[in-house]
């Protein structure tokens, strides 16, 4: 039988300086000023949509202010939008509320601003200290700024930060790899995310590849990478995320990666909720583009349909497995609504190949999982 999960509320800013050529998010360049107050007002009333839509009564567990680069937005501009959270939604003073930060878009006055709105942490989007990388990425800012960021991150008086770090980048070497994270691991931010970069379809990087590590190379880049982190007192929880400790764990993706609910407002925000009344789960996605999203005869959801029941063993799995803790069959029934039978073949399977390993009513993934999720995935399909 489902069980009602924690809540989580995802809001996307669409706007960013300039695409970068590896992004496949929903993101627009500016080509003028945007109208703060236009677009706030448009979250809000997504979000009172999606709230009669669904009956919510849940707290938020977790709120994430994702984009695009929701750091060109002023201070006021996202205190609106938590304070509008807050009259519709309740919050607690535990509730985790991150906000994405480019390096490029930030001085002092605002990361402490963002912290007087309700901000009490930061995920700030380095990606590599080293500035022929960061060229060939397209980021607009320097290794100096990205330093800066982190620094004023300390100082701006929030529960955490968090640097998006990349690796196997073009011609990237194992020790120039090491190098970026050595760099990063000294700015002592209490969470990292680590991760290599995937050339994704409808990018830049997709019509022009660039000249990527070989794959022996990714590997001796992913394990000393591994083993430097562990050094640094980091502790890996899931597949790219890094933590300073239990306390630092990203709480919203954490939410996610437990099948978890989350309310999706914003230009091509995605929601998934569960009711419990009709044991079914639903998935949103809103209007993609600004122009049809500001709309003002038009509502914000574009699509929502109901997750079929023989789709759900390989959703719960494909979060689930990201995360190094484990999980019970008890735990998949309730995320899924289904009767532990339905995976009881494909879980032999995977212990069986040494994918999966089993301990008393608990399962993890392996080493070996991790290295071929893929094949691990195809199992519950």
């Amino acid at each position: 039988m489902l069980v009602s999960p924690p809540l989580s509320l995802y809001i996307h800013i669409p706007w960013c300086v300039q695409k970068c050529p590896y992004c496949d998010f929903n993101s627009h360049a500016l080509k003028q000023d945007i109208d703060e107050p236009e677009y706030v007002a448009a979250l809000l009333k997504d979000l009172s949509d999606d709230i009669v839509r669904f009956t919510i009564q849940r707290p938020v567990h977790s709120i994430f202010i994702g984009g695009g680069t929701p750091s060109l937005f002023s201070p006021k501009a996202i205190g609106n939008i938590l304070d509008g959270v807050g009259q519709r939604l309740h919050i607690s003073n535990t509730t985790e509320i991150t906000l994405e930060a480019n390096p490029g878009t930030i001085e002092a006055d605002k990361f402490k601003g963002f912290a007087s709105a309700g901000v009490n942490r930061l995920s700030i989007g380095v990606q590599s200290f080293a500035s022929d990388k960061l060229i060939k990425l397209g980021r607009i800012h320097d290794s100096g700024q990205a330093i800066r960021a982190a620094e004023l991150a300390h100082q701006a008086g929030i529960r955490s930060f968090n640097l998006d770090l990349m690796h196997g980048l073009e011609n990237q070497s194992v020790n120039h790899a090491l190098d970026d994270l050595r760099q990063a691991i000294a700015l002592n931010p209490q969470h990292l995310s680590w991760y290599q970069l995937t050339i994704e379809p409808n990018t830049a990087f997709h019509s022009k590849p660039p000249t990527l590590p070989e794959d022996e190379t990714l590997w001796d880049i992913q394990e000393q990478g591994f083993e430097l982190l562990s050094r640094a007192g980091y502790q890996q929880y899931e597949i790219s995320a890094f933590s300073k400790g239990e306390q630092y764990q990203s709480q919203h993706n954490l939410n996610y990666w437990q099948n978890g609910d989350y309310l999706g407002i914003g230009c091509g925000a995605h929601g998934k909720i569960t009711d419990i009344d009709g044991q079914t789960i639903h998935r949103t996605v809103k209007v993609k583009h600004p122009k049809g999203y500001l709309q003002k005869d038009r509502q914000a959801l574009d699509k929502w349909h109901q997750v079929a029941e023989a789709e759900r063993p390989f959703e719960y799995m494909m979060n689930r497995l990201r995360l190094f803790k484990p999980f019970t069959l008890l735990d998949f029934q309730q995320a899924t609504g289904l009767n532990a039978d339905s995976i009881t073949q494909p879980l032999q399977q995977a212990t069986n190949k040494g994918l999966l390993l089993k301990d008393n009513d608990q399962y993890r993934i392996s080493e070996q999982g991790h290295r071929y999720l893929n094949d691990l995935l195809s199992l519950f399909l």
